[in-house]
């Protein structure tokens, strides 16, 4: 008997086993552990499904060397296989290693990347590739290399959608300083905002812009935007445009003379306090502020000081409540002009999005910010210490700035420019604008913030999907992998602790439990054992 119900128990284990391999083919199920859901599709990534009509396919072009000598890539394939697995067979997923013949790969904008291989210490370079290609119908989009889970899922679901609604991600730039080029001065954001997928469409001040151009973003523009310009910007919300305006009131010379001085504005500032949002004649300082490299002009010697001007704006001053701040993660803004918000009535909203620290204070007159004069930084701090408004988001229909008041013309050429103009609208458009207290949160000046430029462009990017109402994609971009690495602790001495005791449980505690586990197990079974001889 105890053969035959030994045989039968057998048979059925490997019945069962046999059911779960094929149940696991159409139910899957994923415990994912880290703090922030990194491996885990949002909401916006499962629901595509509902948006998807034929089928889409991503292949993932993968070298099977990299493969090999680097868990990652094997991290993205297991969260592109996810969007499979959630799409009821609308995507399918196609791992492909390009191998020798890497035309088909190159062919869809592919970049190969060198890798370093050594061996018995002789060194050689492979090329290998990590590029994603995600097809629809005709169309396709690519992500031209893949090493990380940090932004992947915001790269694929935003381009997914842009593909099945036919609707390419389009973004216009007024960069209306002089001094601060777009192509040049606002490299990095630049080469951010086209990397997530977006077609920027850089205009000239004053130049017509597109009545089907989903997002504007408008940097800098105090004393550089005309009436003329300003028309063009006013008509563009009053179509439901929507706009980031990123300016400040005081200019601070830093590529020559570092002199800050109150700017003459020409109009932008007033607009933009007409539609709910007042940037104050003043300058925000914060006892939470950045690093800045320093030449010490006495002894010549180049060191780090804390710059009160260039504020941190730290996670939990960012405004929970709002899709855009909901996960923010801070930002680093140079040279800030503090807001108010001046709603101008019930048809328009308004929201915070970020904050200074409480210890913040504001310099209102005599405007002094070089380095080594930091001893003048604090005059009038005890009057104005508080928590000050950086960054604010309106919602609504905008009244017109240019609703009692002609046409302008265009200045240098007296009698011309109305008709160059379109009307303005009888009824304006619900729209969207965000105003942040200063035109350098996207510039160079980013590279001095210890690599955490990534803060401020992923705040524009996100920016920009909240402004083109991807709001339901907006918290996946900074879903950074919880996984609680230790050089996230920045305490010297915690982060020693921590890592002493680490090493104690990996290597004395775990092994030790399990040994007495063991042990335990062993003894039980001999008192069980001269129990039974007992009987």
């Amino acid at each position: 008997m105890k053969k035959k119900q030994q045989s039968l128990v057998t048979a059925l284990s490997i019945i069962i086993m046999i059911l779960l391999v094929l149940l696991s083919r159409r139910f899957a199920l994923r415990l994912d552990l880290t703090a922030n859901k990194a491996h885990t599709l949002s909401s916006a990534s499962r629901n595509l499904r509902g948006e998807i009509e034929e089928d889409l396919r991503i292949t993932y072009y993968l070298s099977n060397k990299l493969l090999s000598i680097n868990p990652a890539p094997s991290e993205v394939a297991d969260l592109l296989r996810e969007y499979e697995a959630r799409s009821g067979g609308k995507i399918r997923v196609t791992v492909r290693d390009p191998g020798r013949n890497a035309g088909e790969a190159e062919r869809f904008g592919l970049l190969p990347q060198q890798l370093q291989n050594v061996e018995q210490d002789e060194a050689s370079f492979s090329v290998v590739y990590s590029g994603i290609v995600i097809e629809y119908l005709n169309k396709f989009e690519v992500l031209p290399w893949v090493f990380s889970l940090d932004t992947l899922e915001y790269d694929v679901t935003s381009r997914i959608r842009a593909l099945v609604r036919g609707k390419r991600r389009e973004l216009g730039v007024i960069a209306a300083e002089a001094q601060k080029g777009w192509n040049d001065y606002y490299g990095y954001l630049n080469q951010a905002l086209t990397g997530a997928g977006f077609s920027v469409l850089p205009l000239r001040p004053g130049e017509e812009i597109p009545d089907t151009l989903p997002v504007l973003f408008v940097l800098g523009g105090a004393e550089g935007l005309d009436e003329f310009a300003l028309y063009r910007i006013d008509r563009y919300i009053q179509l439901g445009g929507r706009v980031l305006f990123a300016v400040e009131s005081v200019n601070v010379d830093f590529f020559s003379t570092w002199e800050a001085r109150l700017m003459k504005d020409r109009g932008l500032l007033a607009m933009i306090s007409f539609y709910g949002a007042t940037v104050g004649q003043s300058l925000v300082l914060d006892k939470v502020s950045l690093p800045m490299p320093f030449q010490d002009p006495a002894t010549g010697q180049l060191r780090l000081i804390r710059y009160a001007p260039w504020v941190g704006a730290l996670a939990e001053q960012g405004n929970p409540a709002h899709p855009l701040t909901s996960r923010f993660g801070g930002a680093d803004l140079f040279w800030a002009s503090p807001l108010t918000l001046t709603l101008p009535g019930e048809g328009v909203r308004g929201e915070v999005l970020f904050s200074s620290s409480s210890g913040a204070w504001l310099m209102t007159r005599d405007f002094t910010v070089r380095p080594e004069q930091s001893y003048a930084f604090t005059a009038g701090a005890e009057e104005t210490t508080g928590e000050k408004i950086l960054a604010a988001a309106l919602e609504g229909r905008f009244p017109s700035w240019f609703e009692a008041v002609g046409k302008p013309r265009r200045e240098g050429t007296p009698g011309e420019g109305e008709d160059e103009l379109p009307g303005m609208l009888q009824e304006a458009g619900e729209s969207r604008i965000i105003v942040v207290g200063d035109s350098d949160m996207g510039g160079p000046l980013i590279q001095y913030t210890q690599g955490q430029q990534s803060l401020n462009l992923d705040f524009l990017l996100q920016a920009a999907d909240w402004l083109g109402n991807d709001d339901d994609i907006v918290g996946i971009r900074n879903r950074r992998d919880g996984s609680g690495r230790l050089d996230r602790i920045q305490d010297e001495v915690k982060r020693a602790g921590v890592m002493v005791f680490s090493r104690i449980l990996n290597i004395f505690l775990l092994p030790l439990g399990i040994i007495l586990f063991g042990l335990g197990r062993l003894l039980r079974r001999k008192y069980q054992k001269e129990g039974d001889h007992a009987l």
